[in-house]
């Protein structure tokens, strides 16, 4: 597995605090592993092989490692202000995908949140526009598949809602007037 993984190019990560970095290299690291179906079991002892000062692997699982690694090089006032963005994240002008992607990106600051399925729903539909949120929220979606399948069917749907309005409201007026119903004046003599 070493070689497969060598061959795929993973970054180094040489330590320090910058976030972005930190998540990049995780980001980066976790693609090869599913690029070249990396065995859970084995991620950690391949992870520590990239990190330049690693004294050799962990004994915990992939999931551990991340969060010890980002308790590590992210420091606490960051992980705070990253994990408010998710907390305080809209869907606002955002069309429903854009807003699955942002919300997935930032949801890796409250592992807490999404960790339990129901609750990373609930936070997805309610972070929707209200337009969106009214019609789904009662439905009761168990996952983030039938959420997010609900939420662009439905703003698929207002989206041909709002089209027909503009159209009908474009037609010019007299085509609503009906021609033969016209009142010829009387004629005086």
């Amino acid at each position: 597995m070493m070689e497969r993984f060598k061959r795929m190019t993973p970054p180094f990560f040489k330590g320090g605090s910058d976030h972005i970095l930190v998540e990049s290299w995780l980001w980066e690291t976790e693609k090869i592993f599913h690029a070249i179906w990396c065995a859970e079991e084995e991620r950690v002892t391949l992870a520590t092989y990239m990190l330049q000062f690693a004294d050799g692997a962990l004994e915990v699982a992939w999931a551990e490692f991340v969060h010890l690694f980002r308790a590590k090089y992210i420091p606490e006032h960051v992980q705070d202000r990253m994990e408010q963005k998710f907390l305080t994240l809209t869907q606002g002008s955002m069309s429903v995908l854009e807003y699955d992607v942002r919300f997935a990106e930032l949801s890796k600051n409250a592992p807490h949140i999404v960790a339990d399925e129901q609750r990373k729903v609930k936070k997805f539909i309610m972070g929707l526009k209200l337009s969106l949120r009214m019609r789904l929220v009662d439905l009761g979606h168990r996952s983030m598949k039938e959420a997010l399948s609900a939420a662009c069917m439905q703003e698929a749907e207002m989206e041909v809602y709002l089209e027909e309005k503009r159209a009908f409201l474009k037609r010019p007026a007299s085509a609503f007037q009906r021609q033969d119903r016209k009142k010829k004046a009387p004629a005086f003599q």
